[in-house]
């Protein structure tokens, strides 16, 4: 996304943008589509992997359970893992991910 649109230093900018009016919500740029939705966006490959995430109010992006699961079935080889399965995995990679607010992880600085 960065390299078709040379005004975005981060993926929190495209909300940014979208509220500003300078860019319309959801659009086709590059290999990518994206959605602006309340405090995040939807960005899906030409291929069909699908990244979807909030912004904390610092622009970071943070996501739940449930985004990884739709990420994890949007992959040329969908992985279809439990709602369990990938609580723990989140788990065990942490001190990597840092959870925000209960359920909300976001990456460690």
């Amino acid at each position: 996304m960065r390299a078709a649109m040379p005004s975005l230093e981060r993926p929190a900018d495209v909300v940014r943008l979208a509220r500003s009016r300078r860019i319309s919500r959801g659009d086709h740029i590059g290999a990518y589509s994206y959605k602006v939705h309340g405090a995040g966006c939807r960005f899906v490959s030409d291929e069909g992997t699908e990244v979807d995430v909030d912004f904390a109010a610092d622009g970071s992006e943070v996501f739940d359970l449930w985004r990884l699961r739709r990420y994890g079935l949007s992959l040329p080889e969908p992985l279809d893992v439990t709602d369990q399965d990938i609580r723990s995995a989140v788990r065990s990679l942490q001190p990597l991910l840092n959870e925000v607010r209960p359920g909300w992880f976001s990456v460690a600085d």
